[in-house]
């Protein structure tokens, strides 16, 4: 562990004040956090990077650590003792210990948690310019992103995706009761900019977070406004312009923070616009669309792309997101945080529908999303306090507004289908935490979290303008579940931690079905299914430089309204129709991980798991009133339904190396591979469409004086045609051919280098070559290439 300590002790009128710097740019750390192990309290520094340490006074032992630096640990005495206060943090990767917070939602040592827990730090996420938070979670290495258009990002972890993952912002639930099966694009509406803290536990959470969290969680803190610790008024902001060349990309972000010593504001807009995708030239000839529809003169035209027709034609999109946060503290004991998000996408392609064809034409002439939008009111209220119930107590109360909506017309056909769904989610919780002794921490909640849903479609005659009803995607439905859990960490010896925790949860849906538009033998379906998950893990540290942990859990997720309700075209020839008979899926998980350090220089990083899900909802063949196949949009197709039909086994393994090979130049790599079989309708058995092939990182960074450079190869294996999985096998739109003219996915990889560098005191140049050899490839089910050669060029003000 490497700190430098300088120069005399500074006061303010309230308690003992310190600076965390960066060690080499003298730069304040504003992400950085002290943490008292013995309570679990949290301090946050303001803008400046300023920590107000009165509170902890007297302790023995506070932890000042930030994603992406050395962890500091000293007394109170050590640290009001400290020339200049100042305390300086060396940028280092190589930890075993870090605060997080996804574990149990409140902020502790991950050296207490024997889950396996990936933190991406705010500063590789500035270096690193990902476009959008799908991106963003690609940088951390162990997670897997899925495109079927350029406005996506379907995360992929452990064999699982969508629905069976969950997304949690600022300790919010963001999944609804439309949450899909197949790949959905809603961590898109997160803005990268506003992302102070990321990280992704791996494996089932249900304890914690509930339904979905069956192969992980990825929790998003968006920036906190700064307090003043003096009498002036703290104002910061940045201002950051970015310029890409496979997209033309032209995103500007701009965010004001104002803070006085009991009031705090921060307010962020951001705005993206993004031009049809170049993909690469080198690769393969099956990724390449030669044309496109366009609407001329009252006819769908045909026409032919540019030779090499590397545009990908529709696959632009703008977005703008915005938020406000208003921080109130009227007492060292009270905290109000009250958080606005918006987000709104244009209307934009799924390029993957685009390249579907009949008799040897273009199948559609129109396959839009409609503006993706997403909305949330957010009240957290803070207490800290020691008594008898608890010492710490956050309720969370928050209001989430989500629209979608999908149009789609077939070439040649004057007729286009919209459908619009709309939902709007209530939830609160109420989170505690209580230290039983020094070496017993209890953290327990109660959740509740209601959707409604409101699902609307119609038709519209572009010759006539003429409108018509037409049936919706879901029905009508309310959507409600309750939950409530305890989780117990304890430290059974000095050298070791156990977390065991229980939840039993709650869920009911009322559906209302519309029958005049399908024969459905049902108006309306109820269900309610009650569930208890559990958890028990160890963490075993034999000396400071090694980890060993290992963890079982259970988790569920219960069927939602897009499971018993949906009707759509699941796949050519296929219309997936309403099951309202369903019951909730379960998996069980092992974990084993171990990590060891060598000095400060060298880190090895292993994880294996195991997850088995039984009664697993799947899309099978299904009879409706008896029939096998029905009339919908003018073609006769097989009918299909979400069905508890299969079981699936998914294990894998993670392999993760850090190296410092110099004082400046370090190197790392992380390596997934995971296998996944399910079930099918006759017992056999077919690889998981949600196990990724091989993938990962191999990273070379360079740092020296205020420079940083990086050289790095992002790398995914081939899935051979006998590899995919059954319901894969089919899509000519989005796989390559092999030698005997059957589907696959190719191995690949991208060369890419980042460099950033400070012009002026408070001006960042950064910039990168993407895919440097110009690459031809599309990540595995994804329906549309990644970006080509791309030149990245951004600048960074901040004051």
């Amino acid at each position: 562990m490497t700190w430098v300590l300088c120069c005399v002790l500074v006061f303010v009128s309230k308690g003992q004040t310190i600076s965390v710097k960066d060690q080499v740019s003298n730069e304040p750390i504003p992400t950085v956090v002290a943490h008292d192990p013995s309570t679990g309290r949290v301090l946050y520094a303001n803008g400046k990077g300023q920590l107000d340490l009165s509170t902890f006074a007297d302790l023995e032992l506070i932890q000042i650590s930030s994603y992406g630096y050395q962890t500091v640990r000293l007394s109170f005495q050590q640290l009001s003792t400290l020339p200049d206060a100042t305390l300086y943090l060396e940028k280092s990767n190589i930890n075993l210990g870090e605060v997080v917070v996804a574990a149990n939602k409140w902020r502790q040592n991950s050296d207490d948690v024997p889950q396996k827990i990936v933190t991406i730090a705010p500063s590789e996420v500035r270096f690193q310019n990902p476009q959008t938070a799908a991106d963003l979670l690609g940088i951390s290495g162990k997670v897997y992103v899925q495109k079927s258009q350029q406005g996506g990002g379907s995360p992929m972890i452990r064999g699982f995706a969508t629905n069976r993952l969950l997304y949690s912002v600022d300790g919010v639930r963001m999944n609804t009761a439309i949450f899909r099966g197949g790949n959905i694009q809603n961590v898109i509406n997160l803005d990268p900019f506003v992302i102070s803290d990321a990280e992704v536990l791996l494996g089932p959470a249900s304890v914690i977070y509930g339904s979905d969290a069956i192969g992980g969680v990825m929790s998003f803190e968006t920036i906190k406004p700064g307090f003043s610790l003096d009498d002036e008024t703290l104002i910061e902001g940045t201002i950051v312009s970015r310029y890409s060349s496979a997209n033309k990309e032209k995103t500007g972000h701009a965010n004001l923070q104002i803070g006085w010593k009991k009031w705090a504001l921060a307010t962020s807009f951001s705005s993206w616009d993004y031009d049809d995708l170049r993909q690469g030239s080198h690769g393969p000839e099956d990724y390449i669309k030669r044309n496109y529809v366009e609407r001329i003169n009252g006819q769908d035209v045909i026409l032919t792309s540019e030779d090499p027709a590397l545009i990908q034609i529709p696959s632009g999109y703008s977005q703008k997101n915005f938020m406000q946060k208003i921080r109130f503290q009227p007492s060292d004991h009270w905290e109000f945080n009250y958080g606005f998000h918006y987000s709104a996408t244009s209307s934009y392609g799924r390029y993957d529908r685009h390249n579907r064809v009949r008799n040897g034409l273009p199948r559609y002439a129109e396959w839009n999303y409609g503006p993706q939008k997403w909305m949330m009111n957010h009240l957290k209220i803070t207490h800290n306090q020691s008594g008898a119930l608890y010492d710490r107590v956050n309720l969370s109360l928050a209001l989430q507004n989500f629209e979608e909506s999908r149009i789609d017309r077939s070439l040649n056909d004057p007729i286009r289908n919209t459908q619009i769904e709309k939902v709007t989610a209530y939830s609160a919780n109420l989170d505690f935490s209580k230290s039983l002794n020094p070496k017993k921490f209890l953290f327990y909640g109660l959740e509740w979290v209601k959707n409604k849903v409101n699902s609307t479609g119609f038709t519209t005659d572009i010759e006539t303008g003429e409108q018509e009803e037409g049936p919706a995607r879901y029905p009508q439905s309310d959507w409600n579940s309750f939950g409530a859990y305890v989780n117990l960490e304890s430290k059974i010896h000095e050298k070791a931690t156990l977390q065991s925790g229980l939840r039993y949860s709650w869920y009911g849906i009322e559906s209302q079905f519309d029958t005049r538009f399908y024969p459905f033998p049902f108006e309306q379906a109820s269900l309610g299914n009650g569930n208890l998950t559990g958890s028990v893990g160890i963490v075993y540290r034999p000396k400071e430089s090694w980890v060993l942990s290992t963890n079982l859990g259970t988790a569920f997720r219960s069927p939602n309204v897009d499971d018993i309700g949906k009707v759509f075209d699941s796949e050519p020839g296929a219309v997936t129709v309403p099951n309202p008979e369903l019951k909730p899926e379960y998996a069980t998980n092992l974990d084993l991980s171990l990590a060891k350090l060598w000095g400060d220089a060298f880190k090895v990083d292993i994880t294996g798991f195991y997850t088995h899900l039984a009664n697993a909802l799947v899309r099978r063949n299904f009879q409706l009133n008896g029939q096998d196949s029905i009339l919908y949009t003018g073609e006769l197709s097989q009918a299909q339904a979400i069905q508890n039909a299969a079981e699936a086994r998914v294990y894998g393994i993670q392999i993760g190396v850090q190296a410092k090979l110099t004082k400046s130049l370090s190197f790392f790599t992380d390596i997934n591979f995971q296998e996944g079989k399910e079930e099918l309708d006759d017992g056999s058995t077919s690889p998981s469409r949600h196990a990724a092939p091989l993938f990962g990182v191999t990273r070379l960074d360079y740092q020296a004086s205020r420079l940083r450079a990086q050289l790095y190869v992002n790398f995914q294996g081939k899935r051979s045609f006998e590899n995919l999985a059954q319901e894969e096998r089919g899509k000519d739109e989005i796989y390559a051919k092999d030698e005997n003219e059957n589907n696959y996915s190719p191995a690949w990889y991208t060369l890419n280098l980042k460099v950033s560098y400070p012009i002026l005191d408070i001006l960042q140049l950064n910039a990168g070559i993407e895919n440097i050899t110009d690459q031809r490839y599309r990540p595995y089910s994804s329906g549309i290439s990644g970006a080509g050669r791309n030149f990245i060029f951004s600048l960074r003000a901040s004051f």
